[in-house]
Parts: structure tokens; C-alpha cells; sequence
């Protein structure tokens, strides 16, 4: 097989370097043509640039003529900066503009050049303005009011032709002003027609002069509105001059730099078009270069390919068959062309090794099934003996319980039995004494008296036992059958403390209980009164072994609107860190010489998570007491599954996995 698949190597290598020439050869051609076509771009780019700068500077310059300022003259210099060194650096590198640099350079200096003289223009304006026009227009306004303080009252006959040519004045002022800034023609016409009635209405004023003062600011005022007409004519020249120049040395330049720009536009465009065309005929060459040579070899290897493919397909197919055979659980079926001593074979060979291994599998597995069905036999005996060991915990619990009620009872029924029997005796001596003697007030006085402190006592013993029988029929209750109901957690508590009060006898422990009232659980009664007795017992047990003194202390509280909370501490002997990390784990206990099962607080765990859905937390530190805190809902969320006591593990038994919960511990 492996000539077959070098010969198919060969011609795919033959390909590859044909078309690797071609595709050099072309890429040289295009690498050629893209080349002009980036150049040509490149240089649009710069004449854009050069033509957005140079119509930006003609902008600036007309602002700068209209409303000259330090930093519109400052942007005019940095905009020229700018222009030059596009030309003297970009462009003038520029293969593609190289030619037609030098008629730019000299459009773009007459233009510049032009703006030279443009400043000096205006600033003989400005100066012409200033001191022609400005300044006779301020000795008027002061002549006419040294005549208006002259004329001393408005009746005087000189004041309608004084009004008359303030006014003219003050239009002339507005109308030079408005021309000098806009060039408007009209405002022109307007100062030339007000300097007319002022220099009209001088003569008139002269004849009306009443005093020599006036005689005088008339002819000096006669002198300067002269002035102010010749400084306006000469403003108009000027102004004119500078229209003119503006219009044939920048507008012009401007004009000219652009249709230089336009006509290198053109020819870049004509030359991007014949690259574009070169670039897409030597492509298409390529191509077809490409699809000739491509078409060629591809009938050589399929050909090839077809010839190759019939002298493997067959040994492949007797492999397949040999393959479908195994994984159908046929292994009998032997497989062909194993004595081949190409890949072909050494493949039949593989698959040869792979039967026998799936028949080795196969009696492997009979093996390993027959042990698996050993395994969960003994697993589900071990789970069997582990749920009659918690039963046994139980109900070993519940005869504890039993015994101390029964010890409880046994006083109050004595002393009942023996009020009753001596009240007997009583009635039958007063029976006795009726029948012989006769009967006196005194000795029917003493038998009602005696019969009223045997009935107390007797109700009183009787109650007692009636409440302890009552309270252990339902604890006991509870705890036999798996019901769910509504019980208040404070009259529980009452109960199953009330069971546990002979145990309390035996020891000198103080027990507390802080429950409020109205705390309303819907749950499992008897999961509870388990827990709190194998808490109980744990405690006696545990931390006030010995006969050790202490205080238990049993409290509840409603934690938000939805759980309750609640805690059972001692100050007992407290636990070490090791053990607390084994505490709720079954089977552990540090009394099994004693006779401890270590299934109470895993119990205990088990109906906490999972019978009432609450999380159990355990404090301890060694000599300073143990505290279980108990988080549960109000309404418990478990199933049945978990009221008979039954441990967490059952569920997880099913797939061989040993599923223990966690807890929550502190050592603090």
C-alpha cells in the first residue's frame, strides 16, 4: 500500500509545485499592477490633501481681509507651512507627481506671494481709514459740539441747519463704517451723499452764526469735512485695489492650482484605469492557467485514485465484515488476510488480536457479573443489618421511655391504692359503729372530714398519673406511626420533656426550657420527639457523664416568616475537633465499651435534613459544654421515606455509592 499512496503523493507534489510557478509568475504580474494602482491612490491622496489646504487657505485669507485678527494670521502661516511642505516633501517624492511639481510650486507661490501683498494693501487701508476718515469724522463730532455749546438755546435760527448736519454726520459715520467692513456699494453711495449735506449745510449755518465762536468751528469743521471727503474717496480706491488684487492674484492662483490639481487627477485616473485593466487580464490569465493545469491533473489522480482504490477496497471490505461480525458477538467468524504482509495485512492482523481480546473480554465480564451479583447480595444484607440496628436504637429508646413512665406512675397509683384501702377500712368501721351504737355529730363530722382528705388525695394521685399516662400515649404515638400534622412545637416540647423527667431524677441535671407559645410547626411530632430524646440522652450520656452536675437548655424562635430555630446546649465535658467531625457519622460513639451503638445523633442528623428538610449545626469546645442549633421550616418538605427512621444512605445503596450528608461544625 505504500507505493500506492507515494505515487498519490507524487502527483499531488507535481501539482503543487506547477501551480506554485504559476502562481509566482502571476504574483509578480499583480504585485506589479497593484503597485501602480496603490501609487495612483496614494497620489489622489495627496492632491486632495493639497486641495482641501489650498481652499482652505483662500477661506481664511477672505476672513482675514474682512475681520483681520492675530490668530486667523497665525492659522494663515501654520495653513502655508503646511502647504509648502506637502509640496516640498510629499510631493515632490512622489513618483506619480514628481512631473508636474514644479508647475504647483509656482501656482502655490503666486498665490502666497500674492497674499503678501494683499497685507500690505490693507494695511494702507486700515491706515487711510484710520487717520483719513476716523480721525477728521472725531474732529467734527468735536466742532459740532463746541457750535452746539455756543448756540446757548434751540430757538437760535442756526440750530435746524445744526440738526440737520449732526445727522447727515452721523449717517456718514454708520455708512463709512458698514462699507469699510462689507464693501457694500450702497453704504458708499450713503457716506458720499452725507458728506455732500454736511459740506451744504456749512455755508447756511455761517450765515446764522450769531458769534464768533461759531464762525470759527464752522470753517474749521468746513476744513475737515473736506478732509473726510478725500479720505473716503481715497478709501474707495484702495478698497478697489484690493477687490482687484484679491480676485486676480488669489482667486485666480487659486483657480489655476486647482485645475492643475484636476488635470493631474485626470491622468491619474487614466493611469489607475490601465493598471486596473492590467491587473484583471493577468488575473484572468492566471485562472485560466490555473483551471487548465488543475483539470489536467485532476483526471491523472482520479484515474490513479480509481486504480489504488479497487486494489484496497476488496482486503477492506473482508476487514469490515470480519469487524461487523465481532461487534455483532459473532467471534467465531475467523478473519481474512492475515498472512498479507503489507499495511492491508498488518490492519486483518490488528483486527485478529481485537477478536480475541473481545472474546477474553466476554468471559472477563461473565466473571465479573457473577461477582457483581455477589457484592449487591452482601450489600443489601449489610443495609438490611443497618436499618434493624437503627430499629433496634429505636426502640430501645422507646422501652427507656416506657420504664421511667412506668416508674413515674407507680408513685401516684401506690398512693392511691393505699387512700383508697384505708378509706375502706374507715367506711367499714362508721358501717359498724351505725349498727351497735348510736350515731354522734363528733364521729360523723370526723368520717366526712376523713372523707373529704381521702378523696383530694385520691383525685390529686389520679390526675397526676393521668396527665404522665396521657403524655407518654401520645409521645408514644408519635413515635410508632408516621403522621403528619399540625403540633405546636412549645406543647411537644412540654411532652417529651414531661417523658424524660425520671431520667432527670437519676441525675443531678437542671433542665430549662424557653419555647413560646403559638409556635405552629406542620411537620412530624414524632421525628421530633425523637430527635429531642436522643439529644437528651446524648447529653446524659456524654457530657455529664459520671454523674457530672450541669444545666440543659432547651429554646426555640422563630427565625423570619418561614423557619424556626432551634437550640439544644449543655455545659457538659464539650467534644474535641476529631470528634466533632465524626459525631454524626453511624456507628461512631466513645462509649462502645458501654454499650453505645453510635447511631443516635446520626439518627438525629437524618430526620434534621431530611424528614423535617432543616440544616443541623454542631458548636463544641472541650470542657465548655456542646450547643446543636436546629434551622427547620414550619412546614416540613421531606417525604415518608425517611419517618421510619430509615438512614440517608438506602437511596444511595441502589448503585454501590456510600452517600453520608454533610454537616455543619464549629470547634470555636
Amino acid at each position: 500500500m505504500r507505493w500506492r499512496i507515494l505515487s498519490i503523493a507524487a502527483l499531488n507534489s507535481a501539482v503543487v509545485v506547477v501551480l506554485a510557478a504559476l502562481i509566482w509568475n502571476g504574483a509578480e504580474v499583480l504585485g506589479s499592477a497593484w503597485e501602480d494602482v496603490r501609487q495612483v491612490r496614494k497620489s489622489d491622496r495627496i492632491l486632495a490633501l493639497l486641495e482641501s489646504e489650498t481652499g482652505r487657505l483662500q477661506n481664511l485669507i477672505h476672513r482675514y481681509i474682512n475681520q483681520p485678527s492675530p490668530e486667523l494670521f497665525a492659522e494663515i502661516l501654520l495653513l502655508r507651512e503646511a502647504v509648502l511642505g506637502t509640496l516640498s516633501t510629499r510631493a515632490a517624492t512622489d513618483p506619480m507627481l514628481s512631473g508636474s511639481v514644479e508647475k504647483l510650486e509656482r501656482v502655490t507661490d503666486r498665490f502666497l506671494n500674492g497674499f503678501g501683498e494683499l497685507r500690505a494693501v490693507q494695511a494702507t487701508i486700515t491706515k487711510t481709514y484710520e487717520e483719513q476718515v476716523l480721525r477728521p469724522a472725531k474732529d467734527m463730532a468735536g466742532l459740532y459740539s463746541i457750535i452746539e455749546g455756543a448756540t446757548g438755546h434751540r430757538d437760535a435760527p442756526i440750530w435746524p441747519s445744526l440738526g440737520q448736519s449732526r445727522e447727515a454726520f452721523t449717517a456718514m459715520l454708520v455708512a463709512a463704517n458698514t462699507y469699510y467692513l462689507s464693501l457694500a456699494t450702497a453704504s458708499a453711495e450713503d457716506a458720499r451723499r452725507n458728506t455732500e449735506t454736511i459740506e451744504q449745510t456749512i455755508p447756511v449755518m455761517t450765515d446764522l452764526a450769531d458769534n464768533d465762536l461759531q464762525r470759527m468751528a464752522l470753517a474749521r469743521l468746513n476744513t475737515r469735512a473736506l478732509a473726510l471727503r478725500e479720505g473716503l474717496a481715497k478709501l474707495t480706491d484702495q478698497l478697489a485695489n484690493r477687490t482687484e488684487l484679491l480676485r486676480n492674484t488669489i482667486d485666480a492662483s487659486q483657480a489655476e492650482a486647482i485645475g492643475a490639481i484636476d488635470d493631474l487627477s485626470v491622468k491619474m485616473r487614466q493611469r489607475e484605469q490601465k493598471a486596473q485593466e492590467m491587473f484583471d487580464r493577468t488575473l484572468g490569465d492566471i485562472s485560466r492557467r490555473v483551471l487548465s493545469i488543475a483539470v489536467m491533473f485532476l483526471g491523472i489522480i482520479l484515474s490513479a485514485g480509481v486504480l489504488i482504490a479497487l486494489s484496497i477496497r476488496l482486503p477492506l471490505q473482508q476487514i469490515m465484515a470480519a469487524m461487523h461480525a465481532i461487534t455483532s458477538g459473532d467471534y467465531d467468524r475467523g478473519v481474512q488476510g492475515t498472512n498479507a504482509k503489507d499495511e492491508v495485512g498488518a490492519m486483518a492482523r490488528a483486527v485478529e488480536v481485537f477478536r480475541e481480546n473481545a472474546i477474553a473480554k466476554r468471559k472477563t465480564e461473565d466473571e465479573l457479573r457473577r461477582s457483581k451479583e455477589k457484592a449487591e447480595s452482601a450489600l443489601l444484607e449489610l443495609s438490611a443489618a443497618q436499618q434493624n440496628l437503627i430499629d433496634a436504637e429505636r426502640l430501645a429508646a422507646l422501652g427507656g421511655l416506657v420504664a421511667g413512665v412506668a416508674h413515674e406512675v407507680n408513685n401516684p397509683i401506690g398512693i392511691s391504692l393505699t387512700v383508697a384501702s384505708s378509706f375502706a377500712r374507715r367506711a367499714e368501721m362508721f358501717e359498724a359503729g351505725l349498727k351497735t351504737e348510736q350515731l354522734r355529730r363528733s364521729k360523723l363530722d370526723e368520717f366526712v372530714r376523713t372523707s373529704r382528705d381521702a378523696s383530694r388525695q385520691l383525685v390529686a394521685n389520679l390526675l397526676r398519673a393521668g396527665e404522665l399516662i396521657q403524655s407518654f400515649k401520645q409521645v408514644a404515638v408519635d413515635r410508632s406511626h408516621v403522621e403528619r400534622r399540625q403540633f405546636s412545637l412549645g406543647e411537644a416540647t412540654d411532652q417529651i420533656v414531661a417523658s424524660l423527667r425520671p431520667v432527670l431524677k437519676k441525675a443531678t441535671i437542671a433542665l430549662s426550657v424557653d419555647v413560646p407559645e403559638g409556635l405552629l410547626i406542620d411537620g412530624y411530632p414524632g421525628s421530633y420527639g425523637q430527635i429531642l430524646t436522643n439529644l437528651f440522652l446524648n447529653a446524659v450520656n456524654h457530657a455529664f457523664a459520671g454523674g457530672r452536675s450541669g444545666t440543659i437548655v432547651i429554646s426555640a424562635r422563630a427565625r423570619g416568616s418561614d423557619d424556626v430555630e432551634i437550640i439544644f446546649a449543655d455545659d457538659g465535658a464539650g467534644m474535641t475537633p476529631d470528634v466533632q467531625r465524626q459525631a454524626f457519622d453511624p456507628f461512631f460513639t466513645t462509649r462502645r465499651d458501654q454499650g453505645g451503638t453510635g447511631l443516635g445523633l446520626h439518627i438525629v442528623y437524618n430526620l434534621v435534613t431530611q424528614q423535617l428538610g432543616g440544616r443541623m449545626m454542631l458548636e463544641s469546645r472541650p470542657g465548655q459544654g456542646t450547643t446543636f442549633r436546629i434551622i427547620m421550616p414550619r412546614i416540613a418538605t421531606s417525604d415518608l421515606g425517611i419517618a421510619r427512621g430509615e438512614p440517608a444512605i438506602t437511596d444511595a445503596l441502589a448503585d454501590g455509592t456510600s452517600q453520608w450528608p454533610n454537616r455543619t461544625m464549629s470547634s470555636i
